[in-house]
């Protein structure tokens, strides 16, 4: 007999519903998070209950190549522009939003350090303190007031995820630390929530579970192949199988399903050498997918949302200055090189090749929130606010006003979808924060460098 979670997958004071939707399967060494399933409500469950806001952020670094980001137009009757025609079949589930700034990245009394201050204010919307040492400042990152305050529903308060392996110590850009390069998410402003880069430390996180040898173990078997994490809890799922009704065992299969195939792909990925991120060169022999990476990323933010084992994540493509190659478009140059274009029409297009490439990518993630379920019938998409944007607009100038901007997601139908929102002034990307914050349930009067709430994003 299948019970339907287990208290050691509880944190203190989680909710009735959270309780509901962190139901797992378990076996040795794992533990397989469950997606909302409506059979597996109870009498004491709210049947009325509203599903629960989730927000993500994505980085992409180094500016966009301006003329072909922009969209044409503004209101419903907008037209994409080249940049983001991948996302053409999503435009009524984002909005793109012009006009947002941080002033708190521009160069000011600090000087030269442009990229580390683009990822340092994006989510905090602060100044950085300009050193190399251990005396890091910044401020807390929006993700983390938010996992503050409702990070206790859930199994992980927050996820913090990245493409590039992470760097702690020394300087990164005239004279400021690697921390502020690496680091979009801020727990204070002084500790920077470091990311994960391993799609297979990822897993393990949302799915290994038990004490320390019976996760090695299961590990060592799965990583030489011979077992998958779905082996462990096969026979709690046949027992879970038989009190669902038909339209959750075929969502339970396809959700099964899907954690296998994401599986297979770690597998492939753990057997390709992966580059230091300082490297310009491509290693001897063949790279890892850069795009795969991504994906894998993007799948594993999906799951996390699916079985509610956190309503806050952050998800770095790339740290700003990257200077990373990209062979699987044919762009042999380095980003951060070519970003510094002074208008030469052939780095251009490589610029606006690569800035598809990154949209292609978060064109997969919405796809994949879009096609995953809730307990209501609708989308994760329709329930999340997942915000796409990068620290500077135009690379070549280090420009950090008018930033590329998309807000996708309806936060359950609170925010405005299928436009392009033009703001009539420069406003703070804080005050965008600070209306997300709200619709969140962890409402602050004042965040980073904010005037008043972003209300021209809602419905």
């Amino acid at each position: 007999m299948t019970t339907p979670v287990k208290s050691e997958l509880l944190r203190p004071g989680l909710s009735r519903r959270g309780f509901l939707a962190n139901a797992a399967l378990r076996g040795v060494g794992a533990a397989v998070a469950l997606p909302a399933l409506a059979s597996l409500r109870t009498a004491g469950a709210a049947e009325g209950a509203a599903a629960p806001t989730r927000m993500a952020f994505v980085y992409v670094p180094n500016g966009v190549h301006v003329d072909r980001w922009r969209p044409l137009g503004d209101g419903r009757g907008y037209t994409l522009g080249p940049t983001l025609e991948p996302l053409s079949d999503m435009r009524d589930h984002f909005q793109v939003v012009s006009g947002l700034a941080h002033r708190n990245g521009t160069a000011g009394a600090d000087g030269a350090g442009d990229h580390a201050r683009a990822t340092a204010t994006i989510l905090t919307g602060m100044r950085p303190r300009k050193t190399a040492g251990s005396d890091i400042r910044v401020g807390i990152s929006v993700d983390q007031l938010a996992a503050q305050a409702i990070g206790r529903e859930t199994r992980f308060p927050s996820l913090e995820l990245s493409c590039d392996a992470a760097r702690k110590s020394g300087a990164c850009d005239s004279g400021y630390a690697c921390a502020y390069s690496f680091n979009m998410s801020w727990r204070s402003e002084s500790q920077p929530a470091t990311p994960e880069a391993n799609p297979r430390l990822v897993f393990e996180r949302l799915f290994g579970a038990g004490r320390g040898v019976e996760r090695s173990q299961s590990l060592a078997a799965r990583r030489e192949g011979r077992r998958s994490i779905l082996d462990f809890v096969a026979e709690e799922a046949r027992g879970l199988r038989g009190r669902l009704d038909a339209a959750d065992r075929r969502k339970l299969d396809e959700y099964l399903t899907g954690i296998r195939e994401i599986e297979s792909q770690i597998a492939r990925f753990d057997r390709m050498p992966v580059p230091d991120v300082a490297d310009l060169e491509l290693p001897d022999g063949p790279p890892p997918s850069y795009g795969e990476h991504m994906r894998l990323m993007a799948d594993m933010l999906v799951l996390a949302f699916q079985t509610d084992s956190t309503r806050i994540a952050t998800l770095m493509f790339a740290h700003d200055g990257s200077d990373r190659t990209f062979p699987e478009i044919g762009v042999g140059d380095g980003h951060h090189s070519i970003s510094h274009h002074q208008d030469d029409g052939e780095k251009l297009e490589k610029i606006a090749r690569i800035d598809r490439f990154y949209t292609e990518q978060f064109a997969y993630l919405l796809r994949r929130l879009h096609e995953a379920r809730g307990a209501d019938g609708r989308s994760l998409l329709d329930h999340s606010m997942i915000v796409y944007a990068s620290g500077l607009s135009d690379g070549n100038r280090h420009r950090h006003d008018d930033l590329p901007v998309i807000l996708a997601g309806g936060a359950g139908g609170r925010l405005a979808t299928g436009r392009h929102l033009q703001l009539p002034n420069e406003q703070p990307m804080s005050n965008l924060f600070l209306t997300m914050l709200d619709l969140m349930g962890a409402p602050v009067d004042r965040f980073g460098d904010s005037t008043g709430p972003l209300d021209a994003v809602l419905a």
